[in-house]
């Protein structure tokens, strides 16, 4: 059901459509108490007809309204009207990832800044005991500022809802285990095995979905992909993508270790954090930043080494000439020489 404009929502008036997927549609949206533009997304499907749905809905969206990052997409409000649910949001102008790899891939510099950006909203996120459950390029917003992880509608608190016959066999400091009506929530090319297979969901579950968002940005191409649903599940739970160096034969060796180690098949081979990941891909950075800058021209103290080096070798093959001539051995004397250059000096070019 498609809201035309003027339609409220509480104290929210629909401006115009913005967007829509397999979960609702996107609104741009006026708050009327504030006069501030805000974006509304109406959830559908089961949010809306089952209450014990609806509960943890409302319950998991006030954990994410607390997440306060930069990087991370702020949750204003939640709200149920008329058998409509729905989440008010941070407007953001820019452009979806997935809009921008239409494209075709991104340089490894760009790769690697869009990477630390969500890398640290997931850091964040996991935390605070929330799982996204549905990392994509089509939940990256690129801005001025930077990228933006988007629309938590789906996440999960690790926190239980108490009281609820959907949670009663989950404690705070478990994993949750997927009930049968939750299997295949999330968008299948980026869904963790243990997503598809109705396994525990934890921060490892994000992880696997953020290293097919890596290798969709290094390559262009999705890591997993197939003829239809069934083949896509069957590629996802036993099969391995390309490799990135076969696609990108320029990628770095350590690059690659990460995005292979991050869709690992079991969640105990993956980075374990999303923290342990953000400062490797840092690392990363800083060895890129630093082949990247050129050696630059010898400096004076570079030039004056080279200059007394050359003086001391020449006064050295004089003495021993000297020595030749005035010795009165018949073999000429053994002269041995050694130039240490001063701690931090350069030889000229």
């Amino acid at each position: 059901m498609t809201l035309s404009p003027g339609t409220r929502l509480g104290a929210y008036e629909i401006v115009s459509l913005v967007g829509s997927g397999g979960m609702g549609e996107v609104y741009r949206a006026n708050d009327t108490r504030l006069d501030r533009t805000v974006a509304i997304k109406v959830v559908g499907g089961r949010v809306t007809i089952n209450t014990e749905f609806r509960l943890r809905f409302e319950r998991e969206a006030r954990h994410i309204a607390a997440l306060n990052h930069p990087r991370i997409c702020t949750l204003f409000d939640v709200g149920h009207q008329d058998e409509i649910s729905f989440l008010v949001m941070e407007y953001l102008e820019g452009e979806t990832l997935s809009h921008r790899l239409r494209k075709g891939p991104v340089s490894l510099e760009q790769t690697l800044k869009v990477g630390i950006e969500i890398c640290d909203a997931l850091a964040s996120a996991h935390r605070h005991g929330i799982v996204h459950r549905d990392l994509k390029p089509g939940n990256v917003m690129l801005t001025k500022s930077g990228a933006k992880l988007l629309d938590f509608g789906l996440a999960m608190s690790k926190a239980p809802l108490m009281n609820s016959p959907l949670d009663e066999t989950v404690s705070p400091t478990q994993a949750h285990r997927m009930v049968a009506e939750d299997i295949l929530i999330g968008t299948l090319p980026y869904m963790a095995p243990e997503q598809i297979s109705g396994g525990r969901i934890d921060d490892r579950t994000d992880i696997f979905a953020f290293g097919a968002l890596l290798y969709e940005l290094a390559t262009g191409q999705r890591a997993f992909e197939g003829d239809d649903r069934g083949d896509l599940i069957v590629k996802i739970l036993d099969r391995n993508p390309l490799a990135l160096s076969e696609r990108v034969t320029t990628v770095p060796p350590a690059f690659e270790r990460v995005v292979k180690k991050c869709m690992a098949k079991d969640p105990d081979e993956r980075w374990q954090s999303a923290s342990d990941l953000l400062d490797e891909l840092k690392w990363i950075d800083g060895m890129r930043a630093s082949a990247t800058v050129a050696p630059g021209a010898p400096g004076r103290r570079s030039r004056r080494f080279t200059l007394v080096a050359a003086a001391a070798v020449t006064i050295g093959a004089l003495g021993a000439a000297a020595g030749y001539f005035t010795s009165p051995a018949k073999q000429p004397p053994v002269v041995k020489l050694a130039l240490l250059p001063p701690d931090g000096a350069q030889f000229g070019n």
